[in-house]
């Protein structure tokens, strides 16, 4: 059944008219460009907005039957473009809604400007019925605002006359504090307490706050408030400015409606250096306690139990926290450093091990295996000293499943993280991958979806969601979500190496040699090469394409040769390449291989239906259980 037509020319939602005569969308007036396809998709969501248009209807409406286009790209390359008009992403739309299988929903309210601007549909009823039932609408909302004012119903009459009262907030985002001591070597100190306020209002529990890493895009922004809202999908913003005056500390912050940019609440404390702790505890309990949150039993135990810390080994600990957090090539070294001496000088701190236990783990996942044990250690004694800290629970985490290959012992680390912290994004993003990799696929896109709630501009939780959906057998809504990553993020050669592995494995090999081949040709990480380049070779073997395939194997085995990147996952590809050839026998002395050197990537092998060929040999059977993958 086709999709009818508005009878109104000129359709209005948000600051956008569209011209149905003219073919023209326009934003407050002025033209924006937009191609033919594209515009048929908006006019068609526009008919029925708050109703879901499937897939199938858009379709029959836009591509006829005898059309032979690529329909799946067709769509997903018009609602970006569309998207990209209306100046919106798809991980935080304000007009466009996609539905995973199913299609698309307009959310904004839409009126006509010249005509019927009663509603969705046309053909309803006469002018003069119309005016009737406007006169009982007037008469009757006259009545009912009078009764509701009198009786403060829905508190009606605070919001006419003015409240003191914070309208619910069920999201924040703290915006990078505000350094005002005049010397820019205290950012760290600025950036450091933005991260413990962060941390402190994420344990509340039952309000959901952004992660620092899609935070700190924010640091010195010429962005409004509403906009910072609007793309980070919170109802309220924290701001606020740190300075720091010799063994004295003083925080002023300030609760803003991310809507309106209405101030709600504001105040200022100050502390001892030493006793900043309390001071981070006393700032967060008093934005929880405007907001009305609820904290978590772990957060009421813990509450006042704070003690002074040494002022030089918390500045040591933030100077590392800092450097943690940045991606240059020395400042892994560098924050190790500034751990290891806040540890020396008060070794009965447990944050201090925490964030050394952390900053091992990313070492040794980024192709260090040698700092699992070390970090293993740290965050074995940050437990020792305080059980009640996410953080450490998340690295042993981690350890346990990509180490250890203890996949019950990880899922309880993950589990306690995430009780002690529910809006610890790392943590949901490192369970959905153990999920992942155990074939629980439903439990593994609701966690590493949640990661993406939290931490929603952070790239490898964006890749991943992608990721996660492929591994699941869901091909379509992977490769749709990493499109549009890689539209967005053209300058990341992560975005096509993961949409190329979302097309390998769906068996759609020409467009994986071509998003692999991008990968190549845009890496600036070089610890990658071999892993970007024997995936590219797995491909073209797919491809039937011998030949390049084994040029690139060639290569791939130069680099090993000599040894010039310590990088077990390298092996991955390998692998995959010889079961594409037909080399079993070859295949399996990598999987061996990759077995010696702790290769990660054993865990993920249900990902790939071609290890199904392996499943009646019993070397392939004895790897599996020893890597101890659930059945």
């Amino acid at each position: 059944m086709a999709l009818e037509s508005r009878s109104s020319r000129v359709l209005r939602f948000g600051t956008f008219e569209v011209d149905l005569r003219a073919g023209e969308l326009r934003k407050q007036g002025v033209r924006i460009k937009l191609q033919e396809q594209p515009f048929h998709v908006l006019t068609l969501l526009l008919q029925r907005p708050g109703e879901v248009i499937t897939r199938e209807e858009l379709r029959s409406e836009l591509w006829q039957s005898e059309t032979f286009v690529d329909f799946d790209n067709s769509l997903n390359t018009s609602i970006n473009k569309l998207r990209e008009a209306l100046g919106e992403s798809a991980d935080n739309p304000r007009f466009i809604e996609t539905l995973p299988r199913r299609g698309y929903r307009f959310l904004a309210s839409v009126s006509g400007i010249d005509g019927d601007a009663r509603g969705y549909r046309n053909g309803e009823v006469g002018s003069g019925m119309r005016r009737f039932r406007w006169t009982v609408a007037l008469v009757s909302f006259a009545v009912i605002a009078a009764a509701l004012f009198v009786l403060n119903v829905f508190r009606v009459r605070d919001r006419i006359l003015g409240s003191t009262r914070i309208p619910p907030i069920q999201s924040l985002a703290v915006l990078p504090l505000t350094n005002l001591s005049g010397d820019p070597d205290q950012e760290y100190f600025s950036d450091g307490m933005t991260d413990a306020l962060i941390t402190d209002l994420a344990q509340m529990g039952s309000v959901k706050v952004i992660s620092r890493t899609s935070i700190m895009r924010y640091k010195k922004t010429d962005k409004s408030l509403p906009e910072i809202a609007r793309e980070l999908n919170v109802g309220g913003i924290i701001e606020g400015t740190v300075q720091r005056s010799g063994d004295r500390v003083r925080i002023t912050a300030q609760l803003i409606e991310g809507a309106t940019d209405k101030h709600l609440w504001a105040q200022s404390y100050e502390r001892e250096v030493n006793d900043v702790l309390a001071l981070q505890d006393e700032l967060a309990r008093s934005i929880a306690g405007e907001i009305k949150a609820r904290m978590t039993r772990q957060v009421q135990v813990r509450s006042g139990a704070s003690h002074p810390v040494n002022p030089k080994a918390y500045e040591a600990y933030l100077r590392g926290l800092a450097y943690s957090k940045q991606p240059c090539d020395e400042c892994e070294g560098i924050s190790l450093e500034y751990f290891n001496r806040a540890i020396q000088i008060d070794p009965k701190w447990a944050p201090a091990y925490a964030q050394l236990a952390r900053s091992y783990h990313y070492m040794a996942s980024g192709g260090k295996p040698e700092f699992f044990p070390k970090s293993k250690a740290a965050a074995l004694k940050a437990l020792e000293l305080d059980e009640g800290l996410s953080e450490p629970h998340m690295s042993m985490g981690f350890i346990l499943h990509n180490y250890d290959w203890d996949w019950s012992g990880s899922e309880r680390e993950y589990k306690r993280a995430l009780e002690l912290n529910p809006n610890y994004s790392e943590a949901h993003h490192g369970y959905a991958l153990l999920l992942m990799a155990a074939g629980r696929n439903k439990e593994a896109v609701a966690e590493i979806r949640r990661a993406e709630e939290l931490d929603p501009l952070f790239l490898t939780v964006r890749l991943n969601v992608g990721l996660v959906y492929s591994c699941g057998g869901e091909h379509d809504e992977a490769i749709e979500q990493l499109q549009s990553i890689a539209e967005q993020e053209p300058r990341h050669d992560q975005a096509p190496f993961a949409l190329g592995m979302a097309y390998l494995r769906k068996g759609m090999f020409p467009e994986a040699v071509s998003n692999l081949q991008r990968a190549v040709d845009m890496l600036t990480y070089d610890p990658a090469e071999p892993i970007y380049l024997a995936n590219l070779a797995y491909a073209y073997a797919a491809a039937g394409q011998r030949s390049k395939a084994m040029a690139l194997l060639r290569r791939v085995k130069e680099i090993e040769a000599e040894d010039k990147y310590v990088e077990a996952g390298r092996y991955g590809g390998l692998y995959h390449l010889y079961l594409a050839l037909g080399e079993k026998d070859e295949a399996l002395a990598w999987l061996e291989k990759a077995y010696k050197a702790k290769s990660s990537t054993l865990l993920y092998m249900r990902c790939w239906p071609e290890f199904e060929r392996l499943r009646a040999d019993p070397r392939f059977a004895d790897l599996v259980r020893r890597v101890g993958n659930p059945s």
